[in-house]
């Protein structure tokens, strides 16, 4: 496991939401503070506010491409066209490992019901999804960046 893998799954572990870990493994080399991250992407767990659309990992894997963009194009619109490619990119890559970027899909489970956070805990899906999804998405993201730049 690659060292952004391992410090994303660690935050994971040590409580950070998805996004959160997953910008966290990038935070030295986009030189952005930890606890701007954490703020940044405090409402970006459980598919964005616990509404189970997008995942989190995706969503923090997406902050990176953009931020990573950012500092690379001096224009605007270059910036933009980088960083939708790489979304999409990133996104096609994602499902085809997932088959799918809802929260709720990968988790099988409402995270809004006693019920499904009683499925999640007994199924361990936090650690046999979530961490898959996220160490993924780093992956991912690491592999379109040494591509891109």
């Amino acid at each position: 496991m690659s060292e952004k893998k391992q410090k994303a799954v660690s935050a994971f572990n040590s409580g950070f939401n998805c996004a959160q870990s997953v910008l966290n493994a990038f935070a030295d080399d986009l030189n952005i503070d930890k606890e701007l991250i954490s703020s940044l992407t405090s409402g970006f767990g459980g598919g964005m506010g616990k509404l189970q659309e997008t995942c989190g990992a995706v969503t923090g894997s997406f902050m990176v491409l953009g931020l990573t963009n950012g500092i690379r194009f001096s224009e605007n619109t270059d910036r933009k066209e980088a960083t939708n490619n790489m979304v999409k990119l990133f996104h096609d890559q994602f499902v085809s490992q997932h088959g799918t970027i809802s929260c709720k899909q990968l988790l099988g489970a409402d995270l809004n019901t006693a019920s499904g956070q009683q499925y999640l805990l007994d199924n361990k899906v936090f650690k046999y999804v979530c961490e898959k999804c996220i160490a993924d998405a780093v992956e991912i993201t690491e592999r379109l960046l040494a591509e891109n730049i």
